[in-house]
């Protein structure tokens, strides 16, 4: 039974940082580009990062780049999101997801942690 369990959220003031944290279980994790993503209320999921299997290659939403770091552990099937700057608009609930390589769709999700940002 594939699990991620995100942790870390929490709530920061502005220009604070916060690091979130997925664990995963139940995949052979290094078949997998991990992810992202966020919602905020009322608003679609929209992504915000994502890393290969060997963190070779990473990709950042505009509105987080040069803010937030995606970093993965494959010996300790980890994967964390590092955010610095927040901003209130950062205010939502973050959801690490995993993709097969190769797919474009995300197979497998978690059930959130909620990040709050204060002005």
């Amino acid at each position: 039974q594939v699990q991620l369990v995100e942790s870390g959220g929490g709530l920061v003031q502005a220009g604070g940082s916060l690091r979130v944290s997925c664990a995963a279980s139940g995949l052979p994790f290094i078949s997998y580009t991990m992810g992202w993503f966020r919602q905020a209320p009322g608003k679609e999921r929209e992504f915000v990062a994502a890393i290969n299997w060997n963190g070779g290659t990473r990709n950042y939403a505009d509105s987080v780049k040069g803010r937030f770091t995606i970093s993965r552990d494959n010996a300790k099937n980890m994967v964390y999101l590092q955010m610095n700057s927040l901003k209130p608009e950062d205010t939502a609930t973050y959801y690490c997801a995993a993709k097969w390589v190769g797919r474009d769709t995300y197979d497998y999700w978690g059930q959130g942690t909620q990040v709050t940002v204060s002005s």
